[in-house]
């Protein structure tokens, strides 16, 4: 069963590379953090406060071309935790078929920020992190 979780928090520490975000139950208490690059921090803070760069950075890119596609973002989904990684897949819908497309977390958060995309966790995933 997946859980719905929203983005709680983002800790930039710009003296390292390590970023956390974390993600928190949207109806719950639980919670945990997700160690991210320093780029996918940026760009997930950036799109967060809707600031648009003067051209396209990677993130912003792929999302234009997802929506110049005609395609949406129906979902993400951290659906694994597997030697200390997490793995996503991203949900996309196109023409009544969904495409699942695997994605670190931090990529599929950095492009579902800005269209308020839904994000879900495996149940699994907060067994795992609680131990």
């Amino acid at each position: 069963m997946d859980v719905e979780v929203e983005l709680s928090r983002i800790i930039i520490n710009e003296t390292s590379d390590q970023q956390v975000i974390v993600l928190k139950e949207r109806h719950g208490e639980r919670s945990f953090p997700i160690v991210i690059g320093i780029v996918e921090i940026f760009a997930i803070d950036r799109r967060l406060k809707g600031i648009k760069p003067p051209r396209p950075m990677t993130h912003d890119l792929l999302g234009g071309v997802i929506e110049s596609l005609g395609v949406k973002i129906e979902k993400i989904v951290i659906n694994e935790l597997r030697n200390h990684t997490f793995y996503a897949m991203i949900h996309l819908k196109s023409n009544g078929q969904t495409v699942k497309v695997d994605s670190r977390p931090s990529d599929a958060i950095a492009l579902g920020v800005a269209s308020n995309t839904p994000i879900y966790v495996a149940e699994e995933i907060f067994e795992k992190t609680s131990q």
